[in-house]
């Protein structure tokens, strides 16, 4: 097997506004650290190489990579042979007595640059925004693949997670992945904060695929389907009524339509804690952080949430206020799940909260409310 050159870049920031209900972490890394939030990034990119030292094909890799936190630092934990791009000095500062990497977009674009025609594949740990930042420089000269770390990850260039990322390069390595065309997209933050959707196309990029380790693309709900989401909402929300308890009700248009059902001025993008007692709801936490579910998780409550359309992911993306320390509280049986008949049609679904014991509780069979009068089985991975 003829040597390999990778390109790794971490984008160290990205996914810290995740768990704090800050639905990413451009511009807001202050914030997120004063509402509690720690890197996690660098946890990730560690996950992804660590699977891949197992593979005996890794031993061909040859990584050209940033200094420091933007992936030197990693490689080098693990005994990668690495090249560093070393385009400036990488500093730090503190906030609220985390210490973070003085990093921007431009560092992203910079590496990319300096990684044109000197290799085979780019990888990056990060989200879409970092996905938007490597594809702005690279377009489809060269593969690039996304670990995914950020929080919503819509694009259609990431792994399922850091495993099958590290699964995906060794694939692709060995000539057994296909190369596609897939869609790079990302959503304006500030809007989306604001509990507004808009999704922009900015291209297309090469992307090495071999199914169930690579995600599809977000898709919107079909408008055929509308009046069955209608119908699903309407039973839902008088079933959750008819029960009194706490419930964790998530992000989605789907989710959106039980809370107005239910009288509940909730969000669209995020998750709110609701009590209902005596056939009333009473939102009791707007746009929850991780901190609030974790506060209510001995009353136990019930979750409430859709499949992500195109991205085929329960838990992992876009809502990481849902982390493996709320999931291990709560049983499977309490988590209710509602979408369209189109959101399962491919017979599975996917977790990654990176914790395997948690995942694999999850993991096996789930009863997903398709119709008013129907469920189906399907199979979570």
């Amino acid at each position: 097997m003829r040597k390999l050159k990778v390109g790794f870049i971490v984008n160290p920031i990205a996914g810290m506004g995740g768990r704090v209900a800050l639905k990413g972490t451009d511009g807001v890394v202050e914030e997120a650290i004063r509402r509690g939030a720690r890197p996690v990034a660098p946890e990730i990119a560690r996950l992804f190489l660590s699977e891949l030292k197992h593979y005996k094909e890794a031993e061909n890799f040859e990584f050209l990579t940033g200094p420091g936190p933007l992936g030197e630092d990693y490689l080098r934990e693990f005994g990668f042979v690495v090249e560093v791009i070393r385009h400036r000095e990488i500093g730090y500062r503190e906030i609220e007595g985390v210490r973070v990497p003085d990093t921007t977009p431009e560092d992203t674009k910079a590496l990319a640059r300096g990684m044109l025609g000197k290799v085979d594949i780019i990888v990056f740990a990060g989200g879409d925004g970092t996905a938007r930042d490597v594809h702005s420089v690279v377009g489809k000269k060269v593969p690039i693949l996304g670990v995914p770390t950020g929080v919503k990850m819509f694009s259609g260039i990431f792994a399922a997670s850091p495993e099958s990322a590290a699964r995906l390069l060794v694939e692709f390595a060995s000539g057994r992945a296909r190369l596609e065309e897939r869609d790079v997209m990302d959503l304006d933050e500030e809007a989306f904060r604001r509990d507004e959707v808009k999704p922009k196309h900015y291209g297309k990029a090469l992307t090495p695929v071999v199914e169930l380790l690579v995600q599809g693309a977000k898709e919107p709900q079909k408008v055929d389907e509308s009046e069955t989401l209608e119908a699903i909402a309407d039973a839902v929300a008088e079933e959750i009524l008819s029960e009194d308890g706490i419930y964790f009700l998530g992000a989605g248009s789907t989710i959106k339509r039980i809370k107005d059902r239910m009288g509940i001025n909730g969000t669209l993008l995020g998750v709110d804690v609701v009590g209902v007692k005596d056939g009333k709801a009473r939102l009791l936490v707007k746009d929850a952080a991780e901190k609030d579910l974790l506060r209510f998780s001995d009353k136990n409550p019930k979750i409430v949430v859709t499949v992500i359309g195109g991205l085929n992911f329960l838990f992992g993306r876009g809502n990481q206020q849902f982390s493996a320390e709320v999931l291990r509280r709560i049983p499977k049986e309490n988590i209710i799940v509602v979408a369209t008949p189109s959101k399962v049609e491919r017979g599975v679904i996917r977790v990654y909260t990176g914790d395997k014991e948690v995942d694999e509780k999850l993991r096996g069979y789930i009863r997903v409310r398709v119709s008013p009068w129907m469920e189906k089985m399907v199979k979570v991975i």
